[in-house]
């Protein structure tokens, strides 16, 4: 990954050392270069010059977005950053993280690089999460005064509200308050989030965010979703897909959860045990190697479902085929000790066959479950992720004036509050962003 830091030339003019920021706008951005110099110029235009800024965009483009972005950046009056990662790791959600994860500010404003989301409405969102005490600030579509005008055509109408009841669904509680979780344009505070605990999969990171990492109190302003200002929409069938499995691996993230699914998945996999034994005993094979043979069909059935649904983000830790055998063990050991706690229920404590085979089942699906997690899925001892490590080897900063930058604003965020603080009666939103940075 690699790092530019590109001083508007405003900034250039007023300071060697930009004043701290009082808020980061981070812009994910995937070849958007028809769109970034139109959006650089809008938050020129709407963004206060006394409301201390800067912008980080965390680029996955494959065409020629960070040079528009390094060219237009000249004529903006904040600091203008562009990161750009050799491997999009978790998409346009993964983009965002490592903005949060860059920025400078408390307050952060996440908004998408096609110009749907107005930068006018940046201020307003930080200063509600001020007056409000506020964590995190949602810009909303289906609150008075928001309109999602700019979604393209009744099936993306359509696609959203089924998206948004799905999600409030499933997750009632942590969206509690929250009438827009597939929002794209939020502010949050960065004291108030652990970016280190985000696994998001592809664009709903707000959906994410909110899931795992709930900042304290939640305000939303109502917001007109704008028409994109040139180029396509990044809204496929396959982002459909992926938003589907950060669900899954949304709504299994406890102990509990997992254990139902994987109950629910091992279900499914007596339809192709059955029509397995069923096509052996057919062809001639004598039932008991058939149902051993067939058994094995279950077990590949049960294994690919959780691979893609339970266990998706675990996979990296072994490789397939090692996962594969541990699995199979498991599974096959399953009944190998079935028959014989059957046989220890009935004959040492006498209870009848019914009531102790459902106990065999029970105890050995438990078994089933707990061995899968820590001897399939867990990390092994003293192993590292390969990919986190190459990522962090990659990641580089061109510019040794950003480094300095970055070390003297931590130093002199104490020194500017007081002044920043005082500034109140002149202007309630910049004094009120500045106050969330010093705190």
């Amino acid at each position: 990954m690699t790092q530019d830091h590109i001083l508007g030339a405003a900034a250039r003019l007023s300071a060697e050392v930009p004043e701290p920021a009082a808020v980061t706008i981070v812009v994910p951005t995937f070849n958007e270069s028809a769109n970034v110099r139109q959006l650089l110029a809008q938050i020129t235009a709407s963004v206060p010059a006394r409301l201390p800024c800067e912008v980080v965009f965390v680029d996955d483009s494959t065409d020629d977005t960070p040079d528009v972005i390094r060219d237009a950046a000249r004529a903006c009056p904040y600091p203008v950053t562009v990161l750009h990662r050799e491997e999009p790791v978790g998409g346009l959600g993964g983009a965002v993280v490592e903005g949060i994860k860059s920025a400078g500010s408390d307050w952060v404003v996440v908004m998408d690089g096609d110009c749907q989301h107005p930068p006018s409405l940046v201020p307003e969102l930080v200063a509600t999460g001020e007056r409000a005490g506020a964590g995190l600030v949602v810009a909303s579509r289906y609150i008075k005064g928001g309109s999602r005008a700019g979604l393209a055509g009744n099936y993306r109408v359509a696609v959203s509200r089924a998206a948004t009841w799905l999600t409030k669904s499933l997750f009632p509680r942590r969206l509690h308050g929250i009438s827009d979780p597939m929002s794209g344009f939020f502010a949050v505070r960065r004291s108030a989030v652990t970016a280190e605990i985000l696994k998001p999969l592809g664009y709903k990171i707000l959906l994410e965010l909110a899931v795992r990492s709930r900042p304290r109190g939640v305000s939303e302003v109502p917001f007109v979703f704008q028409d994109r200002f040139a180029g396509e929409s990044k809204s496929t069938a396959r982002e459909g897909l992926r938003f589907l499995r950060h669900l899954a691996g949304l709504r299994t993230a406890s102990p509990v959860a997992r254990m139902v699914v994987f109950g629910l998945i091992g279900a499914t996999g007596f339809l192709p045990n059955l029509l397995g034994l069923w096509g052996l005993t057919a062809a001639g094979m004598h039932y008991v190697p058939a149902e051993v043979v067939a058994n094995q069909f279950g077990v590949a059935w049960n294994f690919l479902l959780i691979e893609r649904l339970l266990f998706r983000d675990r996979r990296r830790f072994r490789a397939w085929w090692d996962r594969l055998g541990r699995f199979a063990l498991l599974a096959n050991a399953d009944l190998l000790l079935r028959i014989p706690l059957i046989a220890l229920l009935v004959g040492k404590f006498g209870m009848e066959a019914l009531p102790a085979t459902a106990l065999a089942l029970v105890t050995t699906f438990v078994l089933r479950f707990v061995g899968t997690e820590a001897l399939v899925y867990l990390p092994r001892t003293g192993k590292r992720d390969s990919r986190t490590e190459s990522g962090t080897a990659r990641e580089s900063r061109v510019n040794d004036t950003t480094a300095r930058s970055t070390e003297v604003n931590t130093e002199v965020n104490a020194e500017v509050s007081d002044t920043a603080a005082g500034s109140a009666g002149a202007n309630g939103t910049a004094a009120g962003s500045a106050e969330g940075r010093a705190a």
